[in-house]
């Protein structure tokens, strides 16, 4: 169950409203790097967690503290809209979408929100589901979490350098400082559950002994021309998570050309594809 104080997290204050501003915020919504991507994430983590309580919990409070943080950047889109230029305004009120446009705005601000933000990204894409993931191992979430809280500082951070609005900037300095955290805390995790060594490589509940070792640790080099093994950190030496050392292999065509039967009939593929080729 969720409740809701109608308070906001943090204060948001826009001193000069800016509507391309507002379309840019949008991207910090609804984008990839955005915060309905890690509210979600965090949310469908926790509501699939299995094993310690702990790990649940501490999932659905930060999933949950991320709404409160779309709810900030849906309010900062709002006020930058509200009081958008007049002249703008004189735009649109000849043509909506031509006066959207070349305010720097998105028109759909303009014709679809009234005004509002909208679960989409900066170019008026909507949300993706498919960016959200949740694996059901607590390791491999962790990893991705750390990565789409890095991908959300930077967006942030370029946010941040793109306004001269005071109130803004301070909006943002507080989005980046809970980003900071959220890195921190789930790299804890990853620490609290063995760090790597102990959670590598991942998933950890299949024997190692099922792999080809040929392969667990080799840098496989793909260039056309043979190279020398260059030895660095990641061809020669100790693997991070202690089960191994990295080796520098030359890649090799090991499995021959694939041969496939012929078309079923059912596939209406042409006449000519039915005939098995001469092995050449």
């Amino acid at each position: 169950m969720f409740y809701h104080d109608g308070k906001l997290q943090y204060t948001v204050r826009v001193d000069k409203p800016n509507p391309h501003f507002a379309k840019m915020l949008q991207q910090a919504i609804g984008g990839i790097e955005g915060e309905m991507r890690v509210a979600l994430q965090y949310l469908f983590q926790a509501w699939g967690a299995r094993g310690p309580k702990k790990y649940r919990d501490l999932l659905l409070e930060t999933g949950t503290e991320e709404l409160a943080h779309i709810e900030m950047l849906a309010t900062a889109v709002a006020l930058n809209l509200e009081g958008a230029p007049t002249e703008t305004k004189s735009n649109m009120a000849l043509h909506p979408v031509v006066g959207a446009i070349m305010g720097g705005m998105d028109a759909r601000h303009v014709l679809s929100s009234g005004f509002a933000a909208m679960a989409s990204d900066a170019n008026g894409v909507p949300f993706n589901g498919s960016w959200v993931v949740a694996t059901g191992n607590l390791a491999a979430d962790m990893h991705a979490n750390v990565m789409a809280e890095s991908s959300g500082r930077i967006l942030a951070s370029r946010l941040y350098q793109m306004t001269d609005d005071p109130g803004m900037k301070d909006m943002l300095s507080f989005l980046i400082a809970r980003d900071t955290m959220h890195q921190n805390q789930w790299l804890a995790v990853l620490e609290d559950i063995g760090g790597l060594e102990g959670a590598h490589p991942i998933p950890n509940t299949i024997p190692q002994s099922a792999e080809n070792a040929r392969f667990s640790y080799a840098f496989v080099s793909t260039r056309r021309e043979p190279s020398p093994d260059p030895r660095e950190r990641w061809t020669d030496g100790p693997a991070p998570d202690g089960k191994g050392a990295f080796h520098f292999l030359p890649a090799e065509p090991l499995g021959g050309e694939p041969e496939l039967a012929p078309p079923e009939p059912e596939n209406f593929a042409q006449a000519e594809q039915r005939e098995l080729q001469p092995a050449g």
